[in-house]
């Protein structure tokens, strides 16, 4: 199965088995679910829901990876069994968070997940049905997971790695807060030393919607010719990290690891060093 689903692909599917995740963010984010979302989807909650957020992020950075216990909980309380075909969006073509749960619900086990290509915006375009207010949700069996099962890599080893020249580490940050100028979020601006920068952003075609598979392929290999095959990817905090990670595996790689501190930790934690390439 595509991690991308089209909304015309979307319109076609049977009800049947399918749950649709509705994961914007952003301010009164919950009053606008009730005001209006895909018809049936349920609401998730980055911050509660796709992250367990610590008193210091200089240890797991912003949205570090909640408890699996937790999470199972959270799938229960929204009706996810273990046979669902689980469509999820956001409104930033997949950057907000749905690319998250995509992430997490793939390493949490599940195998038909995917991401609604063009997110909400593309789905009123393409008049996919509507609807407000609160889902009806019947609670399911609580899934018990031992691990997650994609792969992950910790601040130390990406340090290592890149010591070793072993893995090319790709930060999906817009070029300005990967080069230093500015930093809108974290704390200081700059980024991993050896780390590359391929904005996440660059998956999208002038449309917003995620390039083929084809054309993704075709970029990437070019752009990592002659880097080492084991790639770790990071972001700001995990989360668009994700977007990355979900174009590649729709353009046939295999799943990269996940640093999932991002820049959030590596900025934070004390005696790392930070690059520039902004004088």
């Amino acid at each position: 199965m595509s991690p991308i689903i089209s909304p015309s692909e979307l319109k076609a599917l049977s009800t049947e088995n399918l749950i649709i995740l509705d994961a914007r963010t952003g301010k009164e984010v919950r009053q606008n679910y009730l005001e209006k979302h895909i018809k049936g989807a349920r609401f998730i909650d980055l911050d509660k829901d796709l992250a367990e957020v610590g008193k210091d992020a200089a240890f797991g950075g912003r949205h570090p990876l909640p408890a699996l216990e937790k999470f199972a909980e959270m799938l229960s309380d929204l009706g996810i069994v273990e046979d669902a075909h689980i469509i999820v969006y956001d409104d930033k073509n997949g950057s907000n968070a749905a690319a998250r749960a995509w992430w997490m619900l793939r390493s949490f086990g599940f195998e038909n997940v995917q991401v609604l290509d063009g997110g909400m915006q593309a789905a009123e375009k393409s008049e996919v049905e509507f609807s407000s207010g609160e889902e009806m949700v019947e609670k399911a069996p609580l899934i018990k997971k031992e691990d997650w099962s994609l792969p992950v890599s910790s601040l130390e080893i990406v340090e290592n790695e890149l010591k070793g020249d072993s893995s090319t580490v790709i930060d999906v940050r817009d070029g300005y807060r990967y080069r230093g100028e500015s930093e809108p979020i974290d704390l200081v601006a700059g980024h991993i030393p050896g780390a590359i920068n391929i904005p996440f952003s660059e998956n999208l075609d002038e449309n917003g919607r995620f390039l083929s598979p084809e054309v993704l392929k075709a970029k990437y290999e070019n752009l990592l010719q002659g880097k080492p095959e084991h790639l770790i990817i990071h972001c700001g905090s995990g989360v668009t990290a994700c977007h990355t990670i979900l174009a590649l595996a729709h353009a046939g790689f295999e799943i990269p690891d996940l640093y999932v501190g991002s820049w959030s930790e590596w900025s934070r934690r004390e005696g790392k060093e930070i690059a520039k390439d902004y004088k």
